[in-house]
């Protein structure tokens, strides 16, 4: 195995370019990589499209968290998370038509990053049956109950927020900050990860590993 470059967060943001889609782990700032998301709003990119759970916090009397900050720069013209409802920031450039929000039920979401990382061609799932969420899909009948055929979701570069890596690029989230970060890094072409401990090849036992470097 070669080992992975150890970049600044301003030089490791400098390879995402203007236009791409990138997908941010974390819930609700829990396992999202502050440092990367900063250096991300001080780059000026745009016209991005977003893959997150959600878009942080960014309410009165709250300190921005997860992608919030890069909401309030416009650095997105597309957002794809299965809720907002703590984003009044992200709200008002929907309602306005100055961002293109689909919203995904969570689980959804989340099935659909997977299958995207694995190579599937999608998953079937009853939710949104009966609901708006159906518009537009296939539907297929399986053993007499309706489901959705939904689409598999890659991006260009994933923004990752692990507790341990070594040189290679084997990574351990910390609890439950492994929520959407190792189904993102199997599904996007270039993987940039904030980690808060960088230890030597061999330091991470192998049942520890949550996202092998192969990734």
């Amino acid at each position: 195995m070669k080992t992975r470059p150890v970049l600044t967060a301003r030089e490791a943001v400098s390879r995402i370019e203007d236009g791409q889609r990138i997908m941010v782990g974390g819930f609700m700032g829990c396992g999202s990589p502050p440092n990367l998301l900063r250096a991300l709003a001080e780059s000026g990119r745009s016209c991005l499209t977003l893959v997150c759970n959600d878009c942080g916090y960014d309410l009165p009397s709250h300190e921005l968290l997860g992608v919030a900050e890069n909401v309030r720069s416009r650095q997105f013209n597309t957002v794809i998370a299965s809720h907002i409802g703590l984003n009044g920031e992200i709200q008002r450039q929907m309602k306005e038509g100055l961002t293109t929000v689909e919203l995904i039920p969570q689980g959804t979401l989340a099935e659909r990053i997977r299958a995207g990382g694995v190579g599937l061609g999608g998953v079937l799932t009853p939710t949104g049956i009966g609901t708006a969420v159906e518009e537009g899909k296939v539907k297929l009948t399986v053993q007499g109950r309706e489901y959705l055929v939904e689409e598999p979701l890659r991006g260009d570069v994933a923004l990752l927020k692990a507790a341990r890596a070594d040189r290679y690029g084997n990574l351990f989230f910390a609890k439950s900050a492994q929520n959407f970060n190792p189904l993102m890094a199997m599904a996007c072409d270039l993987v940039i990860v904030e980690v808060d401990e960088l230890v030597e090849e061999g330091a991470l036992e192998p049942e520890t590993v949550h996202t092998p470097s192969l990734f």
